[in-house]
């Protein structure tokens, strides 16, 4: 159940400027480097067109009408393969540790097995503690490297989920 005052819905155009605040602020808050992460990412000021793809979807994550994270899935990059990643997981303080995170994962689980996806792969930052221990509550195992090509040469823990 999510706590009150917080909606997850698919991306609209309007959030783009909101969402690519939320996705710097907490790369920065986490002490992450800003080349090879999401924070340079074009995409990261595009997020609604970024999404208007094939097998592909971006939930925000809303509190009191201000977007305060984020989640996606689409094809993992440059991998032949019926694999997605879930891509861009951000929240800011006040989202975290209230299971927002498992319900979000889920919501964009059940949309990657909607669209036909056999695994789920991920890439995230090893000081990104909390995100780790959630992934793997949720069933997703370490991998000894990476897969496809995402650009995201700085974040160094690889993990995958059957769907």
């Amino acid at each position: 159940m999510i706590p009150q005052d917080f909606i997850i819905r698919e991306i609209q155009p309007k959030d783009n400027i909101e969402i690519a605040v939320v996705i710097r602020e907490v790369i920065l808050e986490m002490g992450a480097p800003k080349v090879g992460t999401a924070y340079e990412d074009k995409a990261t000021d595009q997020m609604f067109e970024t999404y208007q793809k094939e097998k592909a979807a971006y939930f925000v994550l809303e509190y009191k009408n201000n977007v305060v994270g984020g989640a996606g899935i689409a094809q993992l990059d440059n991998f032949e393969g019926n694999t997605c990643e879930l891509q861009k997981m951000y929240f800011l303080p006040i989202a975290r540790g209230k299971g927002l995170g498992t319900k979000l994962i889920s919501t964009c689980l059940e949309k990657a097995k909607e669209f036909g996806f056999e695994n789920c792969y991920l890439e995230t930052l090893p000081y990104m503690k909390a995100a780790v221990k959630l992934y793997k509550k949720y069933g997703f195992r370490d991998l000894e490297r990476p897969m496809g090509n995402t650009c995201h040469y700085n974040c160094n823990v690889w993990m995958i989920k059957k769907i």
